[in-house]
């Protein structure tokens, strides 16, 4: 059974995955950051957060970055490494604001969320930091709430064509821009986009401007990226059965060194959104982990201590090392055996349906799909070419380009369209 997933953007917070069907990416006035720096060995990117930035935003920024080659610096512009993202995620930057205000960066790029898009708003050196960045010929990029609420208000959004988190695009006009409702917007050395949802492109876009469109293309390959980001998506189902809870639904999410940072990330953060008690727990003995692209997140409890628990839902992000680690694990490996043996839900995204559930016995008699060059070692690949797949009480999916329709999805098998949507 399909079943089609919609997002208006006028009953959840993130920008809506259909407002511009036949808008991409637009491009004004031709300016091209990646022929200028052509002789600069490396990219320097700053990330600044706060508490109450939006972490998907934040996370996918930085990771897909890394993965085009760029040196990112995550700084923290409160007065302390670890930030209190939205959605109850914890972050810990790599230094302070303060410790790098005198560097130069090829690109600084602003995630949004709030109170954290007021706080980057209000931070003068990052002010002073940007407007140089400005001056000096080099990029500057925002995104969600951040084009109106910083760059707009710090002036440098006038005569400029720009786009952003679609309740500010009022705010976003009163600052002398051009407001339009592209998902990405380039006009010479400003980026803009609108929020969670354009987020990747948001990113894959910055990696074409400092690297060129080759480059692009090799990063956003291995993403699983929808081929048109604007279109309605379908999610199929096989053998539908409903996903119960008592009060709010209880769900697990493990984490390991290693961790796929967008996927666990999206997880997290949209099931928050939902309402659902989400206990993040770490693997091993630090509930600090460093994720597959070195983002630092720091978990709820440790795994021993979830362990104590059932829960409605144990879900499980990918990555190559944290797959790994939890196919490793005889704790989590147990909890999740008995998981399906009480017909109760398990899910998987990435390398994580490959090399934890397909070794452990957890999809026989299951359809199932996984990352595509992990695909090889299921058994059944019957229906690996689905993004997400449900069946029964089991959800699995592909990648990060796939992680917000995954967390969607088990949004609507808990509390029905009407509620993700």
């Amino acid at each position: 059974m399909a079943f089609h997933c919609l997002n208006p953007i006028t009953a959840t917070p993130f920008s809506s995955t259909r407002l511009h069907r036949s808008t991409s990416i637009r491009t004004s006035r031709s300016f091209s950051v990646s022929a200028t720096m052509a002789s600069s060995p490396a990219k320097k990117v700053l990330v600044p957060v706060a508490h109450g930035t939006e972490p998907f935003e934040a996370v996918t920024m930085i990771d897909v970055l890394r993965r085009g080659g760029a040196d990112v610096t995550v700084a923290s512009v409160e007065n302390q490494v670890g930030v209190d993202a939205c959605h109850g995620i914890k972050m810990v930057a790599d230094a302070l604001l303060s410790d790098v205000t005198d560097s130069v960066f090829d690109l600084i790029m602003l995630p949004g969320g709030l109170p954290g898009g007021e706080t980057l708003k209000n931070c003068k050196p990052l002010e002073d930091m940007v407007k140089k960045q400005d001056t000096d010929g080099r990029l500057n990029a925002a995104i969600c709430c951040s084009p109106a609420l910083a760059l707009g208000t710090w002036g440098l959004l006038e005569g400029k064509k720009a786009t952003c988190y679609p309740v500010f695009m009022e705010k976003l006009g009163a600052t002398c821009a051009t407001a339009v409702e592209s998902r990405v917007e380039v006009d010479g050395r400003i980026v803009t986009s609108r929020g969670p949802g354009t987020t990747m492109e948001f990113s894959v876009t910055l990696v074409e401007q400092l690297f060129g469109k080759e480059k692009a293309a090799e990063v956003a390959a291995p993403l699983v990226m929808r081929p048109n980001p604007g279109d309605e998506y379908t999610i199929t189902e096989l053998n539908q059965m409903n996903w119960s809870f008592d009060t709010t639904p209880q769900i697990l999410v493990p984490i390991a060194d290693g961790s796929e940072e967008m996927e666990a990330v999206a997880i997290i953060d949209f099931l928050r959104r939902a309402k659902a008690n989400v206990v993040v727990a770490a693997l091993g003995n630090s509930l600090e982990v460093v994720a597959s692209r070195k983002v630092k997140l720091v978990a709820d409890v440790l795994l021993d201590e979830a362990e104590k628990n059932s829960y409605d839902l144990i879900v499980l992000p990918g990555g190559l090392g944290g797959a790994e680690a939890f196919a490793s694990s005889g704790k989590l490996v147990n909890m999740l055996k008995k998981q399906a043996e009480s017909n109760k839900p398990y899910g998987a995204i990435c390398a994580s349906p490959a090399l934890v559930f397909e070794p452990h016995g957890l999809l026989k008699g299951k359809k199932a799909t996984a990352f595509p060059a992990m695909c090889n070692k299921l058994s059944d690949q019957s229906h690996i070419e689905h993004r997400v797949l449900v069946d029964g009480n089991l959800i699995t999916s592909r990648g990060p380009g796939t992680s917000l329709e995954f967390a969607l999805a088990i949004v609507e098998k808990f509390y029905g369209r009407e509620r993700r949507t």
